[in-house]
């Protein structure tokens, strides 16, 4: 594509890339200080306000921003005057599928679930018949059919379970049936209009929910293993399995909850443990689970900053030229020119007050030396610079 690239030093090392395989590909070995310099910054997770620091103006910065509830963070992207994208905003459209990060990261998190929640199962999966007798297959539910719940549907059906699963789309019931499980679900007229124009679950009423949590309490108490997929973007994740659910189950049974990091889809979940509670059952809730899996994530991930990079840069200049009518870059653009600018914060940046500053005399505890501010370098030609994404064990 006609630009240079410097890889942070260290940045592959938990995917196992080492920093010579960089280099064998092109790329110069930096630090990440060197982002100064950079028309692009790629990385997994939204930069700190130590990072933007660092970043000239106007620089193009790509990651996974999770800006829902961090209005701060939204605030300072605009305030350091980068041209941030969200990732996670990738529109569902058949142009932008190479470039849909949540569907890349959530295939590997539904299949993680299920090595996870076998890991933690102690019997056997598959249905196994031998002359000392016979071991059960094992009957996994998984509850939210999205990406995740289907490739979670594949994985537990490739280790040989009996799977059932859940989702309030209709289109789900199909798509259920295609892998070899079995469709639960309450049909009623509410069930036949759950699904956005963009493809994700709405948010049902109070009602049906009850309805369902009826449906499929007798259902869960059944299983060996459960997995929840539920989340609605920036909204906290709806409840399924009440604690009287995971009371009913058998000891030994395990539930993985996907939802954890937005609060969870079953009670008792604590992010970032596995939980057992009394009757013996265990809730796992990992965070990052794609991260578990991290060469893969890493691989896909990478191919979906590729993918977008790719669009906004002038083929025959070599140079980054975004164009602000393209409608991937309409429905991603978070920031740019130093305000914030994607509809669904703008409003909230407006009324967004900065907290007042604390007095520097009440700074005493762990006060470390100050990291000198890197020296900015003009760039000769349009940079990129790709940076670890270094909180929660990122891909």
């Amino acid at each position: 594509m006609g630009l240079s690239v410097v890889v942070e030093a260290g940045a592959g090392s938990r995917s196992r890339i080492p920093d010579e395989d960089f280099a064998k590909a092109g790329a110069t070995v930096g630090k990440a200080a060197d982002a100064a310099g950079a028309d692009v910054v790629l990385k997994v997770r939204r930069p700190t306000d130590a990072e933007l620091k660092g970043y000239k103006k106007g620089a193009a910065v790509l990651a996974i921003m999770d800006p829902y509830g961090n209005d701060a963070a939204v605030a300072a992207l605009a305030k350091a005057g980068v041209t941030a994208f969200s990732m996670e905003f990738m529109p569902r459209i058949t142009r932008a599928q190479s470039m849909d990060v949540l569907s890349s990261q959530a295939n590997l998190a539904g299949y993680q679930a299920v090595i996870d929640g076998a890991s933690e199962y102690d019997r056997a999966l598959p249905m196994m018949m031998t002359a000392a007798g016979t071991v059960p297959a094992a009957k996994v539910f998984i509850m939210g059919v999205g990406v995740a719940g289907l490739q979670a549907i594949a994985t537990a059906r490739r280790l040989g379970a009996v799977v059932t699963a859940t989702d309030v789309r209709p289109a789900a019931k199909e798509q259920v049936a295609s892998l070899g499980a079995k469709f639960l679900a309450v049909e009623d007229e509410e069930f036949k209009a759950a699904e956005t124009a963009g493809g994700y679950a709405k948010e049902m009423s109070k009602e049906y929910q009850a309805k369902q949590a009826a449906l499929t309490a007798e259902h869960i108490a059944k299983q060996d293993i459960v997995i929840t997929t539920a989340l609605i973007p920036g909204r906290p994740a709806p409840k399924l399995v009440s604690a009287a659910m995971v009371a009913s189950m058998k000891p030994g049974s395990v539930i993985v909850d996907l939802a954890v990091e937005r609060g969870g889809n079953v009670e008792g979940a604590e992010a970032g443990k596995v939980v057992t509670t009394a009757n013996g059952v265990k809730i796992v809730g990992h965070l990052n689970v794609p991260g578990r899996v991290s060469a893969s994530a890493s691989l896909l991930y990478a191919k979906n900053l590729l993918a977008f990079l790719e669009t906004m840069v002038d083929k025959n200049t070599k140079q980054l030229a975004i164009n602000r009518d393209d409608d991937l870059v309409k429905a991603t653009m978070l920031t740019d020119g130093g305000k914030v600018v994607h509809p669904a914060f703008a409003k909230a940046a407006e009324s967004y007050v900065e907290p007042a500053a604390v007095p520097a005399a009440t700074i005493v505890a762990d006060a470390g030396a100050k990291r000198a501010a890197p020296k900015k370098a003009a760039a000769a030609k349009s940079t990129a610079t790709k940076s670890a994404g270094k909180p929660k064990g990122t891909a």
